[in-house]
């Protein structure tokens, strides 16, 4: 099957990945929350950014490469964490794992995936980031913090902008709880996705394995989008990330910033890199696009910047690194791509994000990354 020919962009994936998986999973993972109006928000800022083509420049092929935390990466974009990555299709980590490590490329594994550091350990490439939910008990901190570097993690990313649950309205409609509970209502719907069916019933009902050492709480109360996490986690202070800095000796991200403000003081925590994200659009209804933050951010602080929410397409990519930041990750369009395609469906993402990089450098007369910001962004 010719895959270019049949699902040449994401939103190819994106269709038939609806087909193919529940509708209660569908809804987990293309939900925002509240009206959704901050992950329409996400897109509709980036689509208001132009860049200027530039002609006569010849044949040439563009450099992808990026250079990031001392790395040398051959393509600009990596693999966000999700948290239950296993539920929008069986094995999901471990595919994207194995993904990211033949493209060379960062893969970030969420606290509450459905595959432990252990499990995808095997799997994981030359960029394993571990992407951690806070831990109250100081304990379970150093035992993840260990448990992450023995499985071969050797970034760690903070994330702080999910200091309560946020209700997601959609996904509470759907009928999802975590951990997932197969009513009769969504073993209908699975009944009508034999191939997600399948492989769930070699797998198994996928559950937050990393965070089964810790669950020793009972989990009665919690909202229909808490979880067990939400019983071992806390809402960090500036204390947290300075403690979370003195334990792990490897690179340390912090994600989730928004502030111009609140960057320059993470900057004096000695944090490795800025994560400019809003969680596409899962957490706060009321937050400013993403890319509309990233100016400011970039002019406060010296340390290379992450960006994610909202990137659909090569040309956002572009758009993201023109306006600063030094590294683009991907989360929901990797699922996307899985619940399309199954173990396919991350290479194939992954030729069609280089072949659009490539195509639209040539447009703009771009040879390498280092190009974009001065010559081609238009506000």
């Amino acid at each position: 099957m010719n895959l270019h020919a049949r699902y040449p962009g994401l939103s190819d994936l994106r269709c038939r990945a609806q087909r193919r998986i529940p509708p209660f999973v569908w809804e987990y993972l293309d939900s925002g929350t509240g009206t959704e109006a901050t992950k329409a928000r996400n897109r509709a800022a980036l689509d208001r950014i132009g860049m200027m083509p530039s002609v006569l420049h010849g044949e040439f092929t563009p450099d992808l490469r990026a250079e990031f935390l001392g790395h040398e990466m051959p393509l600009p974009f990596g693999i966000a964490p999700v948290g239950m990555s296993g539920l929008m299709w069986p094995g999901a980590e471990g595919h994207l794992a194995r993904a990211a490590a033949r493209a060379g490329i960062p893969y970030s594994l969420s606290t509450v995936a459905t595959q432990s550091p252990e499990d995808v350990a095997p799997d994981l490439g030359a960029h394993g980031w571990f992407q951690m939910y806070p831990p109250r008990d100081p304990d379970i901190r150093r035992d993840m913090l260990a448990r992450a570097k023995a499985a071969g993690f050797g970034t760690l990313v903070l994330t702080v902008d999910v200091p309560v649950a946020s209700r997601r309205e959609r996904q509470v409609r759907s009928g999802l709880t975590n951990p997932p509970s197969l009513t009769p209502r969504l073993a209908l719907q699975v009944a009508t996705r034999p191939a997600w069916a399948l492989g769930m019933a070699r797998r198994g009902m996928p559950y937050m394995r990393m965070l089964e050492k810790y669950a020793n709480a009972a989990t009665e109360g919690l909202s229909p989008t808490a979880h067990v996490g939400y019983l071992l986690r806390t809402a960090p202070d500036w204390d947290y990330v300075g403690w979370l800095r003195e334990e792990w000796d490897g690179a340390f991200i912090v994600k989730g910033v928004l502030r111009a403000q609140d960057a320059k003081r993470l900057d004096s925590l000695g944090v490795d890199a800025i994560w400019v994200s809003n969680h596409a659009g899962r957490q706060f209804d009321g937050a400013p696009a993403s890319i509309e933050a990233l100016p400011a951010i970039r002019a406060e602080t010296t340390r290379p910047i992450v960006f994610d929410s909202g990137i659909e397409s090569g040309l956002d990519i572009l758009r993201a690194l023109a306006l600063g930041a030094d590294y683009v990750m991907l989360g929901r369009a990797f699922h996307y791509a899985l619940g399309a395609l199954g173990e396919r469906g991350p290479d194939h993402l992954i030729d069609i994000l280089r072949a659009d990089l490539v195509a639209n450098m040539g447009q703009l007369g771009a040879h390498s990354l280092r190009d974009l910001p001065t010559h081609f962004t238009l506000r």
